[in-house]
């Protein structure tokens, strides 16, 4: 029996080069007690902590292996009064609260809101999901929309949810009843964002064109009070009500029937505010007292609005109205007819534009801040991997913003095409459309920063002093790594220079171009006649040509430079002998042009990449094909050899880099890790790490490990995530003669609540064995009548030190995470509740977790309502468990309640004995009294 090859496992070791996703979004955090220093930026599946003062990164926060799209919480711009918390979601349509995960979503999460500890996500499966943080656990998932969710806003003040979509309906839930009350249906276009202002009785909402929309909220308690104050209670239902004037100085006639019809609130469009961008909204936002409202488009223009107060509005009007006296009396005096002055007050005339601040590149995301001295501090990450800082004074009459910072040295501001390892294994080099770095891999910091043109391949000279890069418009870069300057520029073909490879004796090098041309360099000392000592610099002198008749995509050395390997757009590979240039071999069979290859160390192997997706091994004696792989499931990228063994990476626009076996042509180990396409990678001369970069503008360090890899485990582990891709959606079954309603389930079904099932089913089959032996060791004890041995306990009961069977089920319950509980029982067939029913009454009457056996035991009840209550035994059991459950949970609330009178007497005694008050309670107070002034003014101003 042959030995089986051993592999060791590649691990994901460092992610550099990103300073935010490019899809994220980006919010101010409180940090070491200072507020509006430090921001919060997604990268990839990481959260940094970027210091705007000093315009480097603080720490790394730590999270999940997929891609980090959205972060809330913190205490930054937009309604993070109540809850204070950080909310994280991923591409994966999860979301993640601190340590709770929630799974629901079907596509990935677009916005999330939190309020009072309830968390609500829309998503772009058409869905609104509200979410119990507290009891960490999915409430119900509203459904009405029918294109993504763009939006979701809680009303503080009472318990609605007003979400918007791409379907250009902005709809009003009712939470309590879980039902769509109202939908507004003014826009044409998509609605890409709304805010809520004026103490939530307008929402201004912003779609696929220039005008923000608002609309006037009037709320029928509000009338109904207002009504009551001034004319007295009516015992007849809802009353006419002559004219109650609105929040805008309008007056309106309503009817019962319209409030009737109208339920809840009405709203009424306002007007509208031109924005100085043309294309769609992609965000807005208000600060907390609603003061400040800002919204970008697609652009790189960041527009601020200042919504005014009643008193600011009053005096505007004034001051027109003076104006427009003045203008009048002057018409008089002329001798013109006297007109009557007219205002009309308008949307303009609440909502002032304050500032718009250009950006250096297009807006990702904002976030600000306002100071109590009209300070505004602005934080923009922008879509080329950059975070910028504004200041401005909204006090000022003309206010001006100034750039306070700028983070741009962790990353490229575009894609890097190209990357290279120096020979030491220390230095990484980095190349894009505009800049080259060189980093330092144990640190990952940026060493040097040149300025490049569009870099498409690159190598270290040898010694590792200088590097040369290969450009788009044809051209050889020579860059000094010392002083940092750019040495030398060298024009080597008249098309993009595609490829560049290093001989193998290192004393010169190769290049390949879009002009059909390969050329031949030798690395020359020439006298330098810039300095005035008689020094020389490194230059590079042209010394062969191969002329061919298609474009050249690719050049290799193979390693004992007797063959050049060129790949040509015909999607052939030519080899040529190096010193006669004479043709050896053609090599043909990909479909599309070969974009990358490579050969083995003892130069017997080459591997080909190709567009058509297609990894092909040849012999280089004979050119014969061993074999042809399928891949990657889009273009190979990127391939390259592991010095001295015969395993191969490549890379593809997949977003994923694999690891090969040139001999049993196998797949060894797929990396994944990157969330947009991969454009290369390199591999270290020593093959400890690998190095790749993506279109996510992320630069990724792999290490081999010492782990052995096991093939088998590595294609469960595959078959695993291809089922996970592949789940679909659990729903609830109807009664016949029923339709699904508005809301349904949080929850879905799950690789994980599938396994959750499992490990419920797997209890409640050793609680089933262990009753049943020992029914069977009691009977015959009884017929034998004296005491025989216990039968042998299972032993899972024994690992969890000799544990019931009972208490074992209810161990499994407890270890099943609450955002899948639900769903893990909705898997479970009917055949086991029965025995759910008589293990949840033995813990409702021992007291063991009440608050989890209530939850799953009204999960069940509403699911298998027909089943249970058809069968007689079962009702005896709900019966006995409806008797004990009531007086257990009443125990449970006097409990709590005991508790919570504790702590409130604990709460008094701190702030009599300390002179202060907690938070919360001083906000609650000042809120009621603000609210009870409001209602005397009223009152007065109605008397009078």
């Amino acid at each position: 029996m042959s030995l089986t090859k051993q592999y060791l496992r590649y691990a994901a070791s460092a992610v550099f080069g990103v300073i935010g996703t490019h899809r994220g979004n980006v919010v101010f955090v409180k940090l070491r007690g200072e507020k509006g220093r430090y921001v919060a930026v997604p990268a990839c599946e990481h959260v940094f902590i970027w210091d705007v003062r000093k315009g480097e990164k603080s720490f790394t926060l730590e999270q999940l292996n997929e891609k980090l799209e959205k972060i809330g919480g913190g205490g930054g711009g937009c309604h993070r009064k109540y809850f204070h918390t950080t909310f994280s979601i991923y591409n994966n349509n999860k979301l993640r609260s601190q340590d709770l995960y929630f799974n629901g979503h079907n596509g990935a999460i677009r916005s999330e809101k939190e309020k009072m500890g309830s968390l609500s996500r829309s998503e772009r499966d058409t869905d609104v999901i509200v979410w119990d943080v507290i009891n960490e656990s999915g409430l119900y998932r509203l459904k009405g929309h029918k294109d993504a969710v763009t939006q979701a806003a809680f009303l503080q003040h009472r318990n609605l949810l007003v979400t918007s979509s791409k379907d250009t309906l902005v709809k009003w839930w009712d939470l309590g009843t879980q039902h769509c009350f109202k939908t507004m249906v003014g826009h044409r276009s998509e609605v890409w964002g709304l805010v809520l202002l004026s103490n939530e009785k307008r929402i201004v909402s912003g779609s696929a064109d220039s005008e923000l929309r608002a609309w006037d909220i009037c709320y029928l308690d509000e009338v109904i009070i207002r009504h009551k104050t001034t004319y007295g209670a009516v015992n007849s239902g809802i009353p006419a009500i002559p004219q109650p004037v609105l929040d805008g100085g309008e007056k309106t006639v309503f009817s019962p029937a319209f409030f009737s019809s109208q339920r809840i609130l009405t709203c009424r469009k306002a007007g509208s505010i031109l924005r100085e961008g043309r294309d769609r909204v992609v965000s807005m936002a208000t600060d907390r007292s609603s003061r400040i409202l800002a919204c970008h488009g697609t652009d790189t223009l960041l527009e601020i609005f200042l919504v005014l107060t009643e008193e600011e509005v009053n005096k505007r009007m004034e001051r027109k109205l003076k104006k427009a006296k003045k203008k009048a009396k002057q018409k008089l005096e002329a001798g013109e007819e006297e007109e009557q002055p007219k205002m009309e007050r308008s949307l303009q005339d609440e909502i002032h534009r304050l500032i718009s601040i250009k950006a250096s590149a297009k807006i990702r995301s904002f976030d600000f801040l306002v100071w109590p001295n009209g300070e505004l501090k602005v934080v923009l990450l922008l879509q080329n991997n950059t975070i910028e800082s504004y200041a401005l004074s909204t006090a000022a009459k003309t206010p001006e913003d100034m750039k306070t910072g700028r983070i741009t040295i962790g990353g490229h501001r575009t894609d890097v095409r190209t990357l290279t390892f120096s020979s030491d294994n220390i230095g990484i080099l980095s190349a894009s459309a505009e800049t080259v770095k060189i980093w330092n891999r144990s640190t990952l910091q940026c060493i040097r920063t040149m300025s490049c043109e569009y870099a498409l391949c690159s190598l270290f000279v040898p010694g590792d002093r200088q590097v040369i890069i290969g450009t788009k418009t044809g051209k050889l870069q020579l860059f000094d790594l010392a002083s940092g300057t750019l040495v030398e520029t060298t024009d080597a073909h008249d098309g993009a220079l595609w490829s560049i490879s290093l001989s193998p004796d290192q004393r010169s090098f190769v290049t390949g171009g879009a002009d059909k041309r390969v050329k031949f360099w030798d690395f020359d000392l020439v006298k330098d006649d810039k300095s005035n000592k008689n020094s020389c610099q490194l230059s590079v002198r042209h010394t062969r040509t191969l002329q061919l008749d298609e474009d050249v995509l690719c050049v290799r050395y193979s390693p004992d430079q007797r063959l050049l390997a060129v790949s040509l757009l015909d999607c052939t590979v030519k080899l040529f002998y190096t010193d006669t240039l004479k043709f050896f071999l053609s090599l043909y069979g990909h479909k599309l042009p070969v974009l990358c290859m490579d050969i083995s160390y003892d130069s017997t192997l080459i591997a080909t990449g190709s567009a058509d997706r297609n990894v092909k091994i040849w012999g280089l004696e004979f050119g014969d094909c061993h074999k042809s792989l399928f891949a990657h499931d889009d273009s190979v990228m990127s391939l390259q050899f592991v010095p001295k063994t015969h395993l191969f990476f490549t890379a593809g626009k997949d977003r994923k880099i694999k690891q090969w076996d040139a001999e049993k042509f196998e797949l060894i180990q797929t990396l994944e890790g990157h969330h947009q396409e991969v454009w290369t990678v390199a591999v270290s001369a020593n093959g400890d790490h690998i190095v790749s970069s993506s279109h996510d503008k992320s630069l990724r360090l792999w290490e081999r490990t010492r782990e052995p890899l096991i093939l088998e485990e590595e294609r469960e582990m595959e078959l695993f995530s291809f089922l996970e891709k592949k789940k679909k959606k659990v729903k609830l079954p109807a009664v016949p003669g029923e339709t699904q309603g508005e809301a349904s389930l949080a929850g879905k079904k799950s690789i994980e609540t599938v396994k959750a099932a499992e490990r419920i089913i797997e209890a409640i089959e050793i609680y089933r064995e262990e009753t049943k032996k020992l029914e069977e060791h009691r009977s015959i004890c009884k017929v034998a009548g004296k005491e025989v041995p216990p039968p042998a306990v299972n032993p899972i009961l024994l690992a969890y030190g000799s544990l019931s069977p009972s208490r074992y089920v209810l161990e499994v319950f407890k270890k099943v995470r609450s955002s899948e509980l639900e769903e893990s029982l909705l898997v479970l067939p009917f055949s086991y509740v029965p025995d759910l029913l008589t293990l949840f009454d033995e813990y409702i009457q021992l007291s063991l977790d009440v608050e989890l056996v209530c939850r799953c035991l009204l999960f069940l009840l509403r699911i298998h309502f027909g089943q249970i209550t058809s069968n007689q035994l079962l009702l005896t059991v709900m019966e006995r468990i409806k008797r004990n459950t009531v007086g257990r949970v009443q125990q449970i609330r006097d409990v709590l309640g005991f508790n919570m009178a504790g702590l409130q007497f604990l709460q008094r005694e701190i702030e009599d004995s300390e002179q202060v008050s907690f938070f919360a309670d001083a906000t609650e107070r000042f809120e009621e009294k603000k609210r009870k002034r409001k209602k005397k003014e009223r009152a007065f101003l109605t008397m009078a």
